[in-house]
Formats: structure tokens, C-alpha cells, sequence
């Protein structure tokens, strides 16, 4: 399950080591964590990261397909995570050292910067070939924080990305070597902590994103 620790000015939250796919459970403990860190106050800042061969990789499927009564809430609470993460008032970085698929890397791409582990590990999208559309507000998430061929590319083929073609392309901002990615990732965000000392930051953010703030919350 995830773990938060605090270092200085800088909160670390670990995804865990498994899949850390976004079981209902899983949810509420990184619901739990940022709660932490948005009470918590002055300078400080955010970076997520997991352990092994996975940050993320999505939905638990599983879970889902065993209570089909549950997915419209269910989904709600992904694209509640995917927006808060998008306008959270501090500054964000995710440190992604491994794997990250579908909801994992939509994930991914709600924090501010993206560090990836240049050498081994894939940033996908597979839902055209899992034949499970985006929602309308992980679509606009997606088209929001990626140019547009990128989204386009991304989201119809399937492509996985390595951390240096994932660099190239615009998805993550470094890809750098395995023991880099947790340095480099904190040094990013220390740099950043000051700001969330203010409301500026979050005001900023809910406001660049507003259109897909508001898909991401909507309710059927």
C-alpha cells in the first residue's frame, strides 16, 4: 500500500511495489496522503514514485470485472484522483521508475514535471487494443498535457514509450538513470516548494485546467 514520508520540504509518496493498480483500497490511502500534504503548511512539495518494475499499471481490472455494480463510482473516483493531482496546490513530480500504463500513466501525466528511468520501463496507453475508451475527461487530460500528434499517436496505437523516446516525444520532461530518477525528481520539486507557501499555485492550476477539471469531475 502507498507511504508517505516527508524530508525537509519535500513529501514522498511511495505507490508501493507491486502493480499498484488503482484498487479501491489503494485509493483511499493516497486520498489519505495528499490530505497530508494540502493541510500541512509552508513551503513544501510533492513527488510519487513506486518500487520495482511498475509505477503503475491502471485500473484494477480484476477487481472491477468482480463488481460491475460498482464501476460508474468506481471510475468517478479515478478521475477524482486524476483531478485533484492536476490542480493540487503544491508542485508535483512524478518519479517513474518503471512501468506506466493506462490509468497509471494518465496518472502520471496530472503532476507537473515527469522523471523516467531512461533505460528500461514503458509509458503506455493500450486502451485501443484493451477496447476500453478514455472517459471524455481522461481524453482531455491526455490532449491537455501532450501535444496534440503525441495524444493522437498515443491513444490510438497503443505505443509504448521508453524513457528516452518518452523524453524525445514531450511525455516526460527527463529520462534519466535508475538511480537518478528519485534524485532528480526531489531536486525538481525542492526547487519548486516554495511556492505552495501561497494559494497562487492551486488557484494557477484549477484555472489553466478548468475545461478538464470539470469533465474529469463530471457525473453521468
Amino acid at each position: 500500500m502507498p507511504t508517505l514520508e516527508r524530508h525537509d520540504d519535500v513529501f514522498f509518496l511511495d505507490l508501493g511495489g507491486g502493480e499498484n493498480r488503482l484498487h479501491p483500497d489503494w485509493l483511499t490511502e493516497v486520498d489519505a496522503a495528499l490530505d497530508e500534504v494540502e493541510k500541512a503548511e509552508g513551503p513544501r512539495a510533492l513527488v510519487t514514485a513506486a518500487t520495482g518494475k511498475i509505477y503503475s499499471n491502471g485500473l484494477d481490472l480484476d477487481w472491477l470485472f468482480a463488481h460491475p455494480e460498482e464501476h460508474p463510482d468506481y471510475v468517478a473516483r479515478v478521475q477524482d484522483l486524476l483531478a485533484r493531482m492536476l490542480s493540487l496546490p503544491v508542485f508535483t513530480v512524478a518519479a517513474v521508475q518503471g512501468h506506466a500504463f493506462a490509468a497509471g500513466a494518465m496518472l502520471s501525466l496530472a503532476h507537473d514535471v515527469r522523471v523516467m528511468r531512461a533505460d528500461r520501463g514503458f509509458w503506455c496507453l493500450p486502451e485501443a487494443d484493451i477496447n476500453i475508451p478514455f472517459t471524455p475527461g481522461m481524453s482531455a487530460l491526455i490532449q491537455a498535457r501532450l501535444a496534440p500528434q503525441v495524444a493522437h499517436v498515443a491513444m490510438t496505437t497503443g505505443r509504448r514509450y521508453g524513457g528516452t523516446d518518452a523524453a524525445a516525444a514531450g511525455i516526460v520532461d527527463q529520462a534519466v538513470p535508475e538511480d537518478d530518477v528519485r534524485p532528480t525528481a526531489v531536486e525538481i520539486a525542492a526547487a519548486q516548494a516554495a511556492k505552495a507557501a501561497h494559494p497562487t499555485l492551486g488557484t494557477i492550476k484549477s484555472r489553466l485546467y478548468a475545461p478538464v477539471l470539470d469533465l474529469l469531475r463530471e457525473r453521468g
